[in-house]
């Protein structure tokens, strides 16, 4: 399982921020690599005076970053007692600063001020911008967090290898169940399919458990001894299937074919999952390819 590089943070000082930040310190501990708590202002594009009020000790617009960085190694600390911390102070859009800092990291966690239901479609323009963009896995924390659940994944015959891959590694870290959904499209021909040791859901045709079938061999070579659950639910919709399978989830992991500068660039159902997930939600984009 990996274990190395870092793990970046983003904090602001918001209620959203804090799961986020609890739950990247206890990666990071998982993963025995290191943390970086990150947080961005924006003030030095309003003004100038950063510095303290005359005679006010404490004030000053600069040590309120400071405040705000020192509160985030706080919580870092709540959860996990004793662990390393870097902290990084930035000023400017904090979208292109951890989109830098997320070259070479293992990953980019942030959080979300997004609201529930139809409002749910507001999930922040940073984490969108984040998730279209940043160079590693982005993890954004919404909703409730069930740390004994399963971590599911969505399976699809274009890109599957490298978000089974990160969801193996996830099931490894706290010993939980790892389900893998294929949500096959209403139109096609079912067939039954028994499979042995399995929980994968009533008919399916041939291409899609082949399909299945891969991935379970791959998911069993890299984490032999955890349950593993396999899910094909017949629907319309993709993302509400998988949201569906995932109600009891402690994470989501999908993968998006999304590059570019354009937020939201992430894939359809990527975009539809990250918005109405209630439990976390990692993000994994193949690399840009190299120049030929």
């Amino acid at each position: 399982m990996e274990t190395a590089q870092e793990i970046i943070v983003g904090y602001d000082g918001s209620a959203a921020a804090v799961p986020a930040v609890r739950w990247a310190a206890r990666q990071a501990g998982q993963r025995n690599c290191g943390l970086r708590v990150v947080h961005s202002t924006l003030w030095p594009a309003i003004t100038r005076d950063l510095g303290p009020v005359p005679g006010v000790e404490g004030s000053g617009l600069r040590r309120a970053a400071e405040d705000i960085l020192a509160e985030g190694v706080e919580r870092v600390h709540d959860a996990v007692p004793g662990l390393a911390v870097k902290t990084t102070l930035f000023y400017g859009w904090p979208a292109e600063h951890l989109r830098t800092l997320s070259s070479g990291a293992a990953l980019l966690v942030v959080g979300t001020r997004g609201a529930g239901g139809f409002m749910g479609l507001l999930i922040g323009s940073v984490s969108l911008e984040l998730a279209a963009t940043a160079d590693c896995p982005v993890v954004v924390i919404r909703g409730g967090e069930d740390p004994g659940g399963p971590v599911v994944v969505g399976v699809d015959f274009d890109d599957w290898e490298l978000p089974l891959r990160h969801a193996c590694n996830l099931a490894a870290l706290a010993g939980a169940a790892l389900r893998m959904v294929h949500v096959q499209k209403k139109h096609w021909i079912p067939r039954p399919i028994p499979e042995a040791g399995t929980s994968a859901q009533g008919p399916t045709e041939p291409r899609v458990q082949a399909l299945l079938d891969s991935a379970a061999r791959s998911a069993h070579e890299t984490i032999p001894n955890r349950d593993l659950q396999i899910r094909s639910p017949i629907g319309t919709s993709i993302p509400g299937s998988i949201l569906t399978e995932a109600q009891d989830a402690s994470i989501i992991v999908v993968g998006t074919q999304g590059h570019g500068l354009v937020r939201g660039t992430i894939g359809s159902t990527a975009h539809a999952v990250l918005h109405h997930a209630t439990c976390p939600v990692m993000l994994v984009r193949r690399p840009k390819p190299g120049p030929l």
